[in-house]
């Protein structure tokens, strides 16, 4: 399945960020903006979430601060449950079987660091999630939609989908107006 979501990295977004700073694999970082790949593939739903950390927590500095820190924490554990920021059809009956979660403001639960030492610029910390769905009616997967993803996280203002499901490879632009992905 890995292979699936390795080629939706390689496809150009439908949308094109306006940011000059290209940082993470799967777009550029954006305030405002999040990327997501989608893969179905037979029973397997494969979700990416690729977002600057603006987006979830509002800010990107590492979390110092008691209120900082439960931000993230709570953050974390909110991410943690997908089913609580994707709407998935019941009659799919998706359960959730890995969830994997990467930020330098994570701290080292196998995040990515940029530990070269030179503080000469700004910095953007990102946020990526990786979650895997085995789905045993996955014919009843015909949409899913972002608007609990939106409601939590309102600093996030568009997400990039690209997908690779039974229909082909679609990309798509969703927004807190239009939720739903169609597959």
């Amino acid at each position: 399945m890995r292979p699936l979501l390795l080629a939706l990295t390689l496809l150009p977004f439908a949308a094109t960020a306006h940011d000059d700073h290209d940082h993470g694999s799967l777009g550029k970082h954006e305030h405002g903006v999040a990327q997501v790949n989608v893969a179905l593939d037979g029973t397997t739903l494969e979700l990416e979430l690729d977002s600057p950390a603006m987006n979830l927590v509002g800010f990107e500095h590492a979390a110092t601060s008691a209120a900082d820190k439960a931000t993230v924490a709570s953050t974390q554990a909110l991410l943690k449950k997908p089913l609580q920021l994707f709407d998935i059809p019941a009659a799919a009956n998706c359960n959730l079987t890995s969830a994997e979660l990467e930020s330098p403001l994570f701290g080292d639960t196998g995040a990515k660091h940029d530990d070269d030492g030179d503080h000469d610029g700004p910095h953007h910390a990102d946020i990526h999630a990786h979650y895997q769905f085995t789905c045993s009616t996955p014919k009843a997967l015909a949409s899913l939609d972002f608007a609990p993803l939106f409601k939590r996280f309102p600093a996030t203002q568009k997400v990039q989908v690209q997908m690779i499901g039974p229909r082909g490879q679609q990309g798509i632009e969703l927004t807190p107006s239009n939720t739903v992905l169609t597959f």
